[in-house]
């Protein structure tokens, strides 16, 4: 169990037993593997692959690096929900609180962004006094009380996890899907999840361009998830343009609630009664895509999905108010629409050039130690395939800095294309890997 007798032999494309897995995650956990050592075994690792039995242990020993959440106390099934992440990606933010509106309880442990736009943690902290920074006990106590919790990752859970993606990130080992399955799945099984839910993006805006490469990671997700014992669903979805209409931190827990109310973007929507159908019918609470979907309409209808917001929103400390009235999310010094060029069509919205302007004006982090501002981004924004006039608003750009302003600007300008020939919109999902 010397660190160079195991990197040797996945060096040399050997299988690693799950004895060796487990001693290189707990040489991550209590210091005794040096940086180097970790540092040499991801990149060979990332040289010679791990097959789904090295992934799965691999997996299993990071999720056992630390606690493993006990929500034996909460009656209703438990399923979660991840994304691997877009732009204008609010979904899980009116999601969670449709779903334990139909009776599945959601133990949901997100994170921070750290690029062009905020994270779910980043959005939920927009909102008055709203605290992410909740200790297991109390999220298991929200998650039996009201069935439903959204915090921050716990010191507790999987804190192998940190240590090997800090190192991931500076020796160009992140896109490696054995390793990405790793620090995805231990912290979500660590939740003490029955089923799980994967929205995993491919496009200009995603983590993964390549829709062949997202499909892999999909596919690997799902087949460990289920190896471990938790049956699990992937589903596939576009994200070349912005998904709805804002991005940035408030502005998208606004859309959210209008989700919440029945008047969210059909993108939004159509993302989120995908993942929703899923969820329901993981959790064996309907039979059929076409009943989940009845019961999810109906929680927004009914007022209880708004109402499991309400619940979330005080049971962490936030001013409940914003359900009702999102003016009380924070509020930008300058709103400025950007003007259509001409009359025409929507031919582009180009996802990663609306995120890099988000980032201008502040909504995400360049770096780790940035910091936030809630109330900038983009709102009004418009969609492939739309009709404008010229002058038309294709976006309100919302700043508090005019400089940023000026150069967002610039950058949305480019982003977004008008032409005289109408183009499709693109489709959003892209079937369903269980």
């Amino acid at each position: 169990m010397f660190p160079q007798h195991i990197i040797a032999r996945k060096r040399d494309g050997q299988a690693l037993t799950r004895e060796e897995i487990a001693a290189f995650v707990r040489g991550a956990t209590d210091g005794s593997w040096a940086d180097y050592q970790l540092s040499a075994m991801l990149m060979a690792i990332v040289w010679r692959g791990m097959s789904a039995p090295e992934t799965a242990h691999y997996t299993e020993a990071m999720m056992r690096s630390g606690v493993v959440a006990d929500l034996a106390a909460v009656r209703q099934p438990k399923c979660d929900k991840h994304s691997t992440g877009g732009v204008g990606d609010k979904v899980s933010l009116h999601l969670a609180p449709m779903v334990a509106a139909c009776g599945v309880a959601v133990p949901m442990i997100s994170g921070r962004g750290l690029g062009h736009t905020g994270g779910t943690l980043d959005k939920l902290e927009s909102i008055p006094g709203f605290r992410v920074d909740r200790s297991l006990m109390q999220f298991r106590a929200q998650v039996r009380d009201i069935g439903l919790a959204l915090i921050g990752q716990t010191a507790e859970l999987a804190p192998a996890d940190k240590k090997l993606y800090a190192l991931r990130d500076v020796t160009a080992t992140v896109e490696c899907i054995p390793l990405i399955c790793g620090s995805i799945l231990s912290k979500k099984l660590a939740e003490g999840i029955d089923t799980l839910v994967l929205d995993v993006k491919f496009g200009r805006g995603a983590f993964m361009k390549d829709k062949a490469r997202a499909k892999a990671l999909a596919r690997a997700l799902v087949s460990t998830a289920t190896a471990m014992g938790k049956p699990t669903r992937a589903v596939l979805t576009a994200m070349h343009e912005p998904l709805g209409r804002t991005v940035g931190n408030a502005l998208e827990v606004a859309e959210s609630i209008d989700c919440l109310k029945g008047c969210g973007p059909a993108d939004t929507m159509e993302v989120t009664f995908a993942l929703g159908e899923q969820m329901l019918l993981l959790a064996k609470v309907a039979k059929t895509k076409a009943a989940a979907r009845k019961k999810l309409k109906h929680a927004i209808a009914s007022g209880a999905a708004l109402g499991k917001f309400r619940e979330l929103v005080a049971a962490q400390g936030g001013d409940v108010r914003v359900a009702d009235d999102p003016a009380r999310l924070p509020q930008a010094k300058h709103r400025v629409p950007l003007a259509a060029p001409r009359a025409g069509f929507v031919r582009d919205v180009d996802a990663l050039g609306v995120a890099l302007a988000a980032l201008r004006l502040g909504a995400g982090r360049a770096k780790a130690e940035d910091k936030i501002d809630h109330a900038v981004g983009v709102s009004e924004l418009v969609k492939i395939g739309e009709r404008v006039a010229k002058g038309a608003p294709l976006c309100v750009i919302h700043a508090n800095d005019e400089k940023a302003l000026a150069e967002a600007k610039a950058m949305l300008a480019a982003a977004i294309e008008v032409g005289s020939a109408k183009r499709a919109a693109p489709k959003l999902i892209d079937g369903t890997i269980s």
